[in-house]
């Protein structure tokens, strides 16, 4: 069945050439009225298209800016980057220059006291291990018999007396410290000349950096705090005058007789890293106890 044409319909080609005309008619009067460069048309285009060319240009603008940034960000990351790494190079090279300044202080100190004892001779040893504990109360050197080192010699660092060999190997020594709970030395007050029994003691170290005396004959008070101890004359295997420490702290016994007390070490027991071995050993040993 044929469907019949609707009698009302404009056809589509008619409409065009209506459209065509207007559009002639529109561009003639814009023409004839206001000419290139005025007229209403151009002010209905000024209320339009201007806004909307605004509005494209800052769309434009808002992308420009935002892939600039973008672009900004990722060369301030890639700065960042290298100055994270250059902030962590010179950190490495800062933690090594601390290392070789405490190294060369410790050496200072290593020769000032080589210079203190000359008559001895003497040995320069790195600590290169320890027991578990705060203290370097027994700790390993990295010089053993090839260097020199034989059992019962004296270990100095820092101002004075550090301990004595215990064992040795090829390449390694151990050192027991004056301060370790098993250790005893003969010790003498130098500005009185009387000698006393200086004894390790760990719980005091902990409380107060300290290790004890007794057997101190001192009836006249003539020992005051701060005077020097150092290693007596009659010591079984400690060479005579190495200084121990300090008195800090004396009291009479309850014998009425004696004394005993406290010293302050010389040396650091809690940072060793350097010691001097001295390669002399007193010759009259008589005893194993240490005295």
């Amino acid at each position: 069945m044929k469907r019949k044409k609707n009698k009302n319909s404009f056809p589509a080609r008619y409409l065009l050439l209506v459209l065509c005309g207007i559009c002639l008619i529109v561009m003639f009067l814009a023409y004839s009225v206001g000419g290139t460069s005025g007229g209403p048309l151009n002010s209905v285009a000024s209320y339009i298209f201007v806004p909307m060319q605004k509005g494209i240009n800052s769309v434009g603008t808002f992308f420009s800016n935002k892939s600039d940034r973008f672009q900004t960000l990722e060369s301030v990351m890639d700065e960042n980057t290298k100055l994270k790494e250059q902030v962590e190079k010179l950190s490495t090279e800062l933690n090594t220059v601390k290392l070789e300044q405490y190294e060369l202080e410790d050496l200072r100190e290593l020769y000032k006291l080589d210079q203190k004892y000359p008559n001895y001779k003497k040995v320069a040893a790195n600590v290169i291990g320890k027991d578990s504990g705060n203290w370097f109360n027994v700790f390993l050197i990295d010089k053993g018999k090839k260097d020199g080192i034989e059992k019962d010699m004296n270990v100095m660092a820092g101002n004075g007396l550090v301990g004595i060999v215990i064992d040795v190997g090829p390449h390694y020594a151990k050192v027991r410290s004056i301060i370790d709970d098993t250790s005893k030395v003969s010790g003498m007050v130098l500005s009185t000349s009387g000698n006393c029994i200086v004894n390790g003691d760990l719980q005091a170290m902990n409380d107060n950096c300290e290790i004890t005396f007794k057997n101190l004959k001192d009836a006249d008070d003539k020992v005051k705090k701060g005077d020097q101890v150092v290693t007596s004359y009659v010591s079984d295997k400690f060479l005579q005058g190495i200084l121990i420490g300090y008195v800090s702290e004396t009291e009479m016994d309850s014998n009425n007789i004696t004394k005993s007390g406290t010293i302050t070490p010389a040396a650091d027991f809690e940072h060793l890293r350097e010691v001097l071995v001295i390669l002399d050993k007193k010759t009259d040993a008589t005893s194993d106890t240490e005295k």
